[in-house]
């Protein structure tokens, strides 16, 4: 399919194309036939793009300062990586789109195939000819409103959303400035509900646009004045900015036409110094909108469908967007008009280039998408990366001589799978990167561009079904590991999953039931394989008591939004991240624990919440013990990770994986390896087993010892503390 696609670091704009999206749970495969350019946010996005990394820098300072945290933590190389990583990923653009059902997923009961809807949101309704959306970023066409008609509905729900925020109801005075396409909407919209409307931007073309609707109009100089004399002095009741601008004029401009405790709301980008004497004079109060309404940002509300109570939250994202759709279909509010141009989605580049022009007349620029010949999909309905149990191909591997380079397929292809899994593969060499497969086509294609992956897939199933792919690596969400790898087992492909093996009880039972001791299956344990471990270990093969060790993380905090809190989703920090640690303990005492005991930080810490704090205590059938202690509270300064190990009479120390020492015998020895945790060395170990029909790197009952340890980990945390045993 086609996609409108932007290379961040260059700005460079192209219609691309990538693999159609595939059919998810709980969402809606779309296919496009119109899509509305968002002339202030995609204008602003890529005239960023385009600027010099400097700029990029002086414009972004938040990404700085996370940036200069990151060099402080992994070093000036792995950051700069990381950082071109991200910059150099094709990004999708748009967020208003309109267009007919041809697929829905599970769980999604209010749409049927063949209804036409209206969908919205950043990363969901782009500039593609298919689209996957959450159940709750569609909304139903109503008959009479055209597909153009209804790619308006995202947009004019970020201007109501700002005139709710007033809120404006019949009678008020209502001040607009900037007359963009926000600003011509929201104006619109306020003299729909029975406002007297005022609106004033620098450009005549626009203020004669909005004069011809009914609202009174004018230039920013004579905009306090055409206040003052329609509301009989008194001033506008509320302000809506809707201008983008550097400076804070038109914040000022807001403070100077609104009467005394009037409201200002901010929906556009603009400067935000307000002048105190104006505002504390007027005891005026300002509100920054926050897109289309609530539900934005809420990970609950927009990927997993659940949506507010009406009686406690009545104009959520969805319901604007449906009030606006309501508008247009009583023709209460017009939209046509205020499209300028049209083009259809392989013109895009074009559409962008006048856009861009400063003397550019463009106002709503709208996508058309006319049909092409399309291949049927693969499934109907693949969870997150295209995954079914039913239905899925069912491919053996072939036969293969040790000299084989190994055919890789790659499902999932984030951070973490392009900055540390695939640079890896290409140094260790052995293989090929055959087929990749992601969440969207688009992620893709970026990863077939980027690592010369020989084809781009719309799914999982079709990576694991390819004839050329001997070894799947699966680097997706957490809660998809365990279904897959069945998947692909199943296939007869090897498999090498990303941890955790399993977030849930009931995923690693699974696991186990389908699993031999002959099977390819292998977990990304990393810290294992570290030369730092190594060196402690050769000093463990020969001791005759019981080791002690403790395992120090400062792991930082992560956004209260990030997938990883989610339970059903990440499994938690302690499931997906404190398992890495469970097994370096495994791996040192080389036996599994038989009992486990987790504590966390009380339940009146604000952090209590996140399961960002614990402390593992793990007992070994030969008396050894460990502790693991995750804590998210600390000062980033302080290296990341350290592990100490006390037996007979000896110390060791690792040191964040950079230096390693050992205290025996009167003698200090020291390994020095910046930033070595082992992936290199895993991958190594796995493409060398799997070439030459070897058993995987670690065995399977140190496999289920780590999982079954993690998930009773879990499960004494939520039990205050109580000892859990493991048969």
């Amino acid at each position: 399919m086609l996609q409108v696609a932007q290379n961040y670091r260059t700005g460079v704009l192209e219609v691309a194309d990538v693999p159609e999206p595939a059919v998810r749970a709980g969402g809606l495969l779309v296919r496009t036939a119109a899509s509305l350019i968002s002339a202030g946010t995609e204008r602003g996005k890529i005239e960023l793009a385009r600027k010099s990394l400097i700029e990029k820098a002086r414009a972004r300072p938040e990404a700085v300062r996370q940036v200069l945290e990151n060099v402080r933590r992994e070093g000036i190389a792995a950051t700069y990586r990381r950082v071109l990583t991200k910059l150099d990923r094709l990004t999708p653009i748009g967020y208003s789109a309109a267009g007919t059902v041809t697929a829905i997923g599970t769980g999604v009961t209010r749409f049927r195939v063949g209804d036409r809807v209206s969908v919205g949101g950043a990363g969901y309704a782009n500039h593609a000819e298919f689209l996957w959306v959450p159940q709750n970023l569609a909304v139903p066409l109503p008959g009479d409103v055209s597909f153009l008609e209804g790619s308006f509905a995202t947009i004019a729900s970020i201007a109501l959303h700002g005139l709710r925020l007033g809120p404006a109801g019949m009678g008020d005075n209502v001040a607009i400035v900037g007359l963009g396409l926000l600003g011509q909407l929201a104006a619109r919209l306020a003299h729909a509900a029975g406002c007297r409307v005022v609106g004033c931007d620098v450009r005549t073309e626009r203020v004669e646009l909005a004069k011809r609707v009914g609202v009174a109009a004018c230039g920013p100089d004579e905009f306090p004045g055409l206040m003052g004399t329609l509301t009989d002095g008194f001033g506008a009741d509320l302000v809506l900015i809707t201008a983008a601008a550097k400076s804070s004029e038109p914040i000022r401009l807001a403070g100077e036409v609104a009467r005394d405790r009037a409201k200002v709301v901010v929906v556009g980008m603009t400067g935000l110094e307000i002048p105190r004497e104006l505002y504390y004079r007027k005891e005026l109060s300002v509100v920054v909108s926050r897109s289309y309404g609530p539900g934005r940002y809420d990970r609950h509300y927009e990927d997993k469908g659940i949506d507010y109570p009406i009686g406690y939250v009545r104009w959520t994202e969805g319901r604007n967007m449906a009030a606006v759709l309501q508008l247009i279909a009583a023709r209460r509010l017009v939209v046509n008009d205020l499209v300028s141009h049209r083009y259809p989605v392989a013109d895009a580049a074009r559409a962008y280039e006048e856009l861009l022009r400063d003397d550019s007349p463009a106002m709503a620029v709208a996508l058309e998408y006319p049909e092409r010949v399309r291949l049927p999909p693969s499934n109907t309905d693949a969870g997150k990366t295209g995954a079914t149990r039913g239905g899925s191909p069912v491919a053996v591997r072939a036969t293969r001589r040790s000299s084989d380079a190994l055919g890789i397929g790659v499902i999932g292809i984030g951070s973490f799978a392009s900055n540390v899994l695939i640079p890896c593969i290409k140094r260790v060499g052995g293989s090929r990167l055959v087929a990749v497969a992601s969440a969207t086509g688009l992620s893709a294609e970026d990863g077939l561009r980027r690592h010369g992956f020989l084809r781009a897939l719309p799914d999982a199933a079709t990576v694991i079904g390819d004839p050329d792919v001997d070894a799947v690596i699966i680097a997706t969400p957490h809660d998809l590991h365990a279904e897959l790898a069945l998947l692909a087992l199943e296939a007869g492909k090897a498999v090498f999953v990303e941890k955790p093996a399993a977030i849930n009880w009931e995923q690693l039972g699974s696991l186990r039931e389908a699993v031999t001791p002959a099977a390819p299956l292998f977990v990304g344990y990393n810290r294992r394989f570290s030369p730092h471990t190594q060196f402690v270990q050769n000093e463990l093969k020969n001791r005759t008591g019981a080791a002690v060790i403790s395992v120090r993380v400062n792991a930082g905090r992560l956004p209260a939004e990030s997938s990883l809190h989610d339970p059903e989703v990440g499994g938690g920090r302690l499931i997906g991240e404190g398992c890495h640690f469970i097994d370096l303990c495994v791996a040192l005492v080389g036996t599994p624990p038989q009992n486990v005991r987790a504590v966390g930080i009380g339940a009146h810490d604000p952090d209590a919440a996140l399961l960002d704090n614990f402390l593992i205590v793990m007992e070994f059938p030969d008396s050894s013990v460990a502790s693991v202690l995750y804590t998210s509270k600390g000062d980033l300064r302080l290296p990341k990770e350290r592990i100490e190990v006390f037996c007979d009479g000896w110390a060791a120390v690792i040191d964040n994986f950079d230096e390693s020492t050992v205290l025996r015998d009167d003698k200090k020895r020291r390994y020095k390896a910046k930033a070595s945790k082992g992936h290199k060395e895993e991958i190594a170990e796995f493409v060398a087993a799997v070439r030459e029909g070897k058993p995987m790197p670690i065995a399977l009952d140190e496999l289920w010892a780590t999982s079954a340890a993690t998930l009773a980990a879990r499960d004494s945390l939520l039990a205050s503390g109580e000892r859990v045993g493991l048969s």
